[in-house]
């Protein structure tokens, strides 16, 4: 499933009930997986995924174009590349609300290779369900290494 399907999934529903804080691993890990983090207030505030990953052998130039391919690969639109920045930014509007998501990936210099980020955000009132937008965030950033 690409992140962009998974994310379709995104629900939209009026701010009510209990507040819940979001949990996360620390992103100080190693693999990707290990440094998902979410931060808000699930449907009270903007929810923000991040994941990230370093590559030692891979270099940024290398890293960078792989991302920007997986991007495209899991069905994001606005692709907006910058390669002056090593960044890749790219939206989506899944739920129907027209309240677009966003993604970002950036890929910097770590020792001779190179480590990338990327981060998601939903809006206020939408959530993404964890298990597959973990998976989908993590393909983009593995991709670094492809």
């Amino acid at each position: 499933m690409t992140l962009s399907n998974a994310l379709r999934l995104v629900l939209v529903v009026p701010a009510m009930g209990a507040l819940l804080a979001a949990t996360a691993s620390p992103a100080s890990a190693q693999t990707c997986e290990a440094s998902y983090n979410v931060e808000g207030v699930p449907m009270i505030t903007a929810l923000i995924y991040r994941v990230s990953q370093t590559f030692p052998k891979v270099p940024v130039k290398r890293a960078y174009e792989n991302v920007a391919a997986a991007v495209s690969a899991e069905g994001f639109q606005g692709i907006r590349l910058e390669p002056q920045l090593n960044a890749v930014s790219a939206v989506q509007e899944t739920s129907g609300s027209g309240r677009p998501q966003t993604l970002r990936v950036t890929v910097r210099r770590a020792g001779s290779g190179s480590r990338v980020d990327a981060v998601f955000q939903v809006q206020a009132g939408q959530i993404a369900p964890e298990g597959p937008t973990r998976a989908g965030l993590c393909r983009v950033v593995t991709a670094a290494a492809d």
